[in-house]
């Protein structure tokens, strides 16, 4: 473990990355960070895997397990407060159980009580810092001013950000093109399961995603139309497992953490022969 200053992260980052002691270089964080390290450790032909941000949906077809996916919305939403990589930021809704998926959906987020997490009647703490809630603040007043319509939440007070749903957004707003990383998240509605597919793909992010249907054929062709690295069916985005492979698309991140692919990730394969029948050479030499 190496700990330092904010003004010495730079430096320290260069070391770690540079240093011919150091043979790989493993990063989770933003995608602007990310960048820099994947590029510092190519310049020096270093292995490295980046898991960085994501924009990731849920798609709820038309034959779906409502319950069952106003749930996934919910924790795949809100969990520590939007703050995890993979938390959904877009929920995709089929046009014909749009109005009945947010009628269950709308009072559930309602019920999502924010405030100091040591009181248990709260599930949702601060944002990590000021600068996050900044963020979310500025996505919420760019969103309102280009149109987008607030379903829940909307508070922000300090660090503390109401569980939040919009509809109407929009590709020029900030709320539907920057990562949240908040407990915020974002109504579509579509014809079909292309349309859903196509707003899924319209982010420089490709990191997980979510198909809610009772239908497992379809939910694997809609899975196979994502541009992401992992995708879970009838399930929340938010799911990972120590040996399964986990890694994004796009600006999300390259390369893979878990199982053996994490071991194929930092090591190097080798050919050593044992020369046991005296292969021949050309007789010139």
């Amino acid at each position: 473990m190496v700990t330092c200053s904010r003004d010495s992260v730079a430096a320290v980052g260069d070391e770690l990355i540079e240093n011919p002691l150091v043979k790989g270089v493993s990063f989770t964080g933003s995608t602007a960070v990310g960048r820099q390290i994947a590029a510092k450790a190519g310049a020096h032909l270093k292995k490295c895997c980046v898991e960085l941000g994501g924009k990731n949906s849920l798609i709820v077809c038309d034959d779906a397990d409502l319950d069952r996916a106003v749930q996934a919305a919910n924790f795949g939403a809100f969990m520590h407060q939007g703050q995890i990589c993979m938390s959904i930021e877009r929920v995709i809704l089929h046009e014909k159980i749009h109005d009945a998926f947010l009628e269950k959906f709308l009072p559930r987020v309602g019920k999502l009580k924010v405030g100091d997490t040591t009181s248990k009647e709260n599930v949702l703490g601060p944002v990590i810092n000021d600068r996050a809630a900044g963020r979310i603040a500025r996505q919420f007043e760019d969103a309102r001013a280009k149109g987008a319509k607030l379903l829940a939440g909307g508070g922000i007070d300090g660090r503390f950000v109401e569980p939040t749903v919009f509809a109407n957004v929009t590709p020029d707003m900030l709320l539907y093109e920057e990562e949240t990383f908040g407990p915020v998240c974002s109504i579509f509605k579509v014809a079909n399961d292309e349309e859903a597919a196509r707003i899924a793909n319209d982010s420089e992010y490709g990191l997980t995603a979510g198909v809610m249907t009772n239908d497992e054929q379809r939910g694997l062709e809609i899975v196979n139309q994502l541009d992401t690295g992992n995708c879970h069916v009838n399930c929340s985005p938010v799911n990972d497992e120590p040996h399964v492979p986990f890694g994004g698309f796009k600006a999300s991140g390259s390369g893979k953490h878990g199982g053996r692919w994490s071991m194929e990730t930092f090591t190097e394969t080798r050919w050593v022969t044992l020369d046991r029948g005296g292969r021949p050479f050309p007789p010139v030499f």
